[in-house]
């Protein structure tokens, strides 16, 4: 999954620094994720993993790092599996 995000993040997150150079617990934001790529980030998830971001999880948490979204994907998997 981790790999997934990575290849969205190349094309949607215009991120300043190489993604193969930012572990998976960096602040992304810090390294330069903007309000704008993430809401485009936030697009290719839900189309590349075939789910949607409810309202309670739009928020800057859930996009605070690679492993943050990999956690908030598989959550939301998870709530989609019990529903």
């Amino acid at each position: 999954m981790n790999t997934t995000i990575r290849e969205l993040l190349v094309k949607f997150g215009k991120l300043p620094a190489s993604v193969d150079q930012i572990a998976d617990d960096a602040d992304l934001y810090a390294v330069g994720l903007t309000s704008f790529a993430s809401v485009q980030l936030m697009l290719g998830i839900e189309e590349a993993f075939d789910i949607e971001f409810p309202d309670n999880l739009l928020n800057r948490k859930s996009f605070a790092s690679i492993n943050a979204i990999a956690k908030t994907v598989d959550q939301i998997k998870d709530n989609r599996k019990v529903a």
